[in-house]
């Protein structure tokens, strides 16, 4: 597997600044009492992250900032699409689940294609967070880290929102399906 380049061009990094400042200036009830300038300033400061943001909205997550965390001075990202990002979904859970499968394999899995796009996968209770943002997942699911003893059983969870409630699922690591993906979080 060749390295991919993570730089973005000024250019590739301008226009995403913008798409980035538009979706925060139109959602601000993700992120009350922060400031775009001072997200702009990180983000100018970190272009890996920069890099990570972007794969995250080609493969359609549409990341948001939606906190700050005061004590390590990060800016938190998430995947804030209204359903699981859509280039990201038809995979299992993990690498070992990935090779398990015999038959019918999907093209990959949600923690290699995190690791590779430089993000982690909402935990559980990330999940949840969100959605007190927003509704989201009304018609797809999103597989989430999963505890090591389930996963050690084969086992992995997803999360969707139905009824106007969040539900925690398990599947099978290797199960895959055309509505289920994941949304990742990223601290710049």
């Amino acid at each position: 597997m060749t390295k991919r380049n993570k730089e973005l061009s000024l250019e590739q990094r301008e226009e995403l600044l913008e798409i980035l400042k538009a979706r925060f200036e139109k959602n601000m009830n993700r992120h009350k009492g922060l400031d775009w300038a001072n997200v702009q300033a990180e983000l100018e400061a970190n272009t890996e992250k920069l890099w990570s943001l972007n794969e995250m909205g080609v493969t359609g997550g549409e990341p948001d900032v939606v906190g700050h965390d005061k004590k390590t001075d990060e800016y938190i990202f998430y995947d804030c699409s209204a359903e699981s990002p859509k280039g990201r979904r038809s995979v299992c859970y993990d690498h070992e689940a990935l090779e398990s499968r015999k038959k019918h394999k999907p093209e990959n899995n949600a923690i290699d294609m995190a690791t590779a796009m430089g993000i982690e996968l909402l935990t559980e209770e990330q999940y949840r967070e969100l959605q007190k943002l927003e509704n989201v997942d009304m018609k797809t699911s999103s597989w989430v880290q999963t505890p090591d003893n389930i996963r050690k059983l084969g086992g992995a969870i997803f999360c969707d929102r139905r009824y106007n409630t969040v539900f925690v699922y398990h599947n099978g690591a290797e199960s895959y399906y055309a509505a289920r993906g994941f949304r990742g979080s990223l601290r710049v």
